[in-house]
């Protein structure tokens, strides 16, 4: 009796320590963090996701390393990330048309932008990109570069980061609203296109507001117009599309995703730190001297919606543009 009663005890000390073991959790994060980013160094979006990475890394105490992958319009990135386990340790940080654009653009993406990715947190506000120009073109608007287009004796060409882009779409746009006939030139990042207007390669470009300052400055580009509701910060800060009789607002932003099914209370935690960087007057400032404007603190059911009513409006976009999936 007395030796039934040991071993029963036993039993029960193991099996105590054994659910003490399975019900412990593993703080998040305990190792380092991946951050996949779908464009090349140097654009906004990779020095926006080095400045989260840096501030992220600080607060989480723990490395987050930024991964580029750039190519496709983000679809490379986006896929690894969707396939990624969810687990908190491979994040995308991408621009919008990732999610917004490609559908449009393309008939077989390997993920679905509604479905296989984690909302988390949207840092940028909503702004759109630059329309500029090669400084030998004389244009200082759209409709002195409507006029330039079409007293052109050669075929004039503008270049975009890739089929389907934000770039392409938004220029293809504004031709179907001008009537301008202009070819197009797809590169691999906004960067590389960027760099070409200004040495003169190509003639006319939109571009995020970051990857012209150089540019600008030098007075190799300018900057004619901008996409959006509101014009980007000085030294970019070309009158809107809509200011010069163009109906054009849709904005674009950057934001913060996790694979589908990361688990809620690293959503919470991310999503925490990244409005606590939003918060921090130091921190803007530091993304204002890149010539990004922030947001306000939001939810990711925010940016879920945000990513619905983006993806119909692009839509529209895409079919008076004429642009068609391939």
């Amino acid at each position: 009796m007395r030796r039934h009663h040991t071993v029963s005890l036993t039993g029960l000390c193991l099996a105590l320590a054994c659910m003490g073991s399975a019900g412990a959790q593993t703080p998040y994060p305990n190792r380092a963090i991946r951050l996949v980013v779908p464009s090349g160094a140097g654009s906004v979006t990779d020095q926006m996701a080095r400045l989260i990475a840096e501030r992220l890394s600080a607060s989480l105490k723990q490395s987050v390393v930024v991964d580029n992958r750039p190519g496709a319009n983000g679809i490379i990135a986006a896929e690894a990330v969707a396939r990624a386990a969810p687990d908190g340790y491979t994040l995308l940080y991408a621009y919008s048309a990732v999610f917004t654009i490609n559908p449009w653009t393309h008939t077989k993406l390997p993920f679905d932008p509604l479905q296989d990715f984690t909302p988390i947190a949207r840092p940028s506000a909503q702004s759109g990109n630059v329309l500029i120009v090669s400084s030998s073109v004389p244009a200082r608007n759209v409709k002195e570069l409507q006029a330039y287009v079409a007293a052109s004796q050669d075929e004039l060409s503008y270049c975009s980061w890739g089929i389907g882009s934000g770039g392409h779409l938004s220029m293809a746009y504004l031709n179907a609203k001008t009537g301008m006939k202009l070819r197009h030139i797809p590169y691999k990042t906004a960067v590389q296109c960027t760099n070409d207007v200004a040495a003169g390669h190509t003639t006319i470009a939109f571009s995020d507001s970051v990857s012209v300052l150089p540019h600008i400055r030098s007075g190799r580009i300018r900057a004619i117009a901008s996409v959006g509701k509101q014009r980007p910060l000085p030294p970019a800060d070309a009158p809107t599309l809509v200011e010069q009789g163009v109906a054009f607002e849709q904005s674009s932003w950057t934001a913060l995703f996790g694979p589908k099914g990361l688990p809620a209370p690293v959503v919470t935690r991310l999503n925490a730190e990244v409005n606590a960087i939003l918060a921090s007057p130091a921190d803007r400032q530091r993304f204002e001297s890149l010539n990004v404007r922030l947001g306000t603190p939001s939810t990711p059911d925010d940016l879920g919606e945000l990513v619905k009513r983006d993806l119909a409006a692009w839509g529209e976009i895409a079919k008076t543009a004429g642009v068609v999936a391939e």
